[in-house]
């Protein structure tokens, strides 16, 4: 996380200093395009228009051209202070002006469009800007393999990386109209995809979010239809009311008519850019979640293995393995084949759990004694009876790793919705593990996966909240500044 942050402040950087050698490098004047609303004055010619400055020792008008209907008029700076622009017909009637702005180096800003000075510079830097994120993010994803996959970061890469890339084309698009057709699109329009970055990511990709919230829904209700209501069993369906509701109330507030005071406005414009930061975020977390989650459980370590732990849960009384918990041991045995057939390497099993108040005996016993039945042998075997949770079973099961082979190479076998926060365990608990997924009934896959995505987000509920407030400060400002 931290070599991204410094890639990231890097690229800021040599943009900014882009930006700046370009508004040295390139003359200081500035184009003001001005568009000739009376037909019949389309057709005169440029001699009979022509541009006045207020204040020639601010800044002078140069030559004026006419093309596709606009009045081009080159700005020359010539010192600090603010200047009218007056355009006039043939006859000497004013029939348009533009108010402008010197700074001290000699920058032109327009206070109707917002254009100034080198603009088309900032508007790239400010593209590439967003692009480069991107890959960055994308780039690191992509590095996080074995072990090191595990890990909040990649929750943030695979998530955030999204919003960068749309960001990047929205500014993008903005970008190359300006160049091209820079009469038409002014500066307002690169300030609202900036400003709105979360606004408009959070409406682009409404069809995305409204397609899974219904997916979450529908599996949810196929869940019901077979296990007992209650909280942990509808976090489907409130996950995806919550994100119909909150995309709906996005809509409603983005495009509802405004009336009232500049003032006004920019608290509206701020207060909506805040709403949709807080909304996006959340978005990303989950985009990125399911993306960890879906690739975590369709890993396929390398067949090197010198542990494989099973992570336990829930058996019946008589101490035979319920469906959850026999898949589990199944696709430890399936990779323990595979393995010893490919190389001839035999793993040691290292089933994990304790024993809970309504277990007749340690989870890792039942599950010893089924691998016993699937014909493993005895001393391959070493179970781990003291566990009580995840981060227990990752714990204890290196402890006794650590006796036999402190350099060994380490898979757990867990449930398929399971796979990438087990694995976020295991990295707390120093072992360094990859993991595979047991398959599971898919009505029931996606209400467990959205527990454990929760899960991971509670853990982390004060760093969460802190990179939250951090966003909303950071596009709040620009809002308020660019709105």
């Amino acid at each position: 996380m931290k070599s991204a942050a410094k890639q990231i402040g890097a690229c800021a950087l040599a943009l900014l200093l882009f930006c700046i050698l370009t508004r040295f490098i390139f003359p200081s004047d500035y184009m003001i395009y001005e568009p000739i609303r009376d037909p019949a004055e389309k057709a005169l010619n440029e001699g009979e228009h022509e541009a006045v400055s207020d204040h020639p020792e601010v800044a002078r008008s140069m030559e004026i051209r006419i093309r596709d209907g606009y009045v081009q008029i080159p700005v020359h700076p010539e010192g600090r202070g603010e200047v009218e622009i007056v355009i006039r017909d043939r006859q000497g009637i004013a029939w348009a002006s533009r108010y402008l702005r010197v700074s001290p180096l000699k920058t032109v800003y327009d206070m109707q469009t917002g254009g100034f000075t080198n603009d088309k510079a900032v508007m790239i830097a400010v593209t590439l800007f967003w692009l480069l994120v991107s890959a960055i993010m994308m780039w690191h994803y992509f590095l996080s393999t074995g072990p090191a996959y595990y890990a909040y970061s990649t929750i943030y890469f695979s998530g955030f990386s999204l919003f960068a890339l749309v960001s990047g084309g929205l500014m993008l698009r903005v970008t190359v109209l300006h160049i091209i057709r820079p009469a038409e699109f002014s500066m307002l329009a690169a300030y609202r995809v900036i400003q709105g970055a979360s606004r408009q990511f959070m409406m682009v990709t409404t069809p995305l979010i409204l397609l899974f919230a219904l997916a979450m829904i529908i599996s949810n209700i196929a869940l019901l239809r077979h296990m007992t209501p209650r909280l942990q069993n509808v976090l489907g369906i409130i996950v995806g009311v919550i994100l119909i509701g909150g995309e709906s109330l996005g809509w409603y507030l983005f495009t509802c008519d405004f009336v009232g005071s500049e003032f006004e406005f920019h608290v509206q414009e701020t207060l909506h850019n805040v709403y949709a930061t807080i909304f996006v975020y959340f978005e990303c977390m989950l985009v990125g979640s399911v993306i960890c989650g879906i690739h975590a459980a369709r890993n396929q370590p390398q067949q090197d293995k010198d542990f494989i732990v099973i992570l336990g849960c829930w058996f019946r009384r008589d101490g035979s393995l319920p469906p959850l918990l026999r898949g589990r041991v199944d696709r430890a045995i399936e990779f323990w084949k595979a393995q010893k057939e490919a190389t001839g390497k035999e793993a040691i099993l290292i089933p994990s759990g304790g024993q809970g108040r309504d277990e007749t005996m340690p989870e890792a016993e039942a599950m010893k004694r089924y691998l016993l039945e699937k014909q493993i042998p005895e001393e391959m075997i070493l179970p781990e009876t003291a566990s009580l949770n995840t981060y227990q079973n990752m714990a204890n099961a290196r402890a006794i790793m650590e006796k036999l082979n402190p350099e060994g190479k380490v898979v757990f076998a867990t449930t398929n919705y399971h796979v990438f926060r087990s694995g976020v365990w295991a990295a707390q608990a120093g072992l360094r593990a990859e993991g595979i997924g047991s398959r599971t009934i898919w009505w029931f896959w996606p209400n467990a996966f959205m527990r454990e995505c929760l899960g991971l987000l509670q853990r982390r509920w004060k760093q969460e909240i802190l990179l939250l407030i951090l966003l909303i400060a950071f596009f709040g400002l620009l809002s308020m500044l660019l709105s």
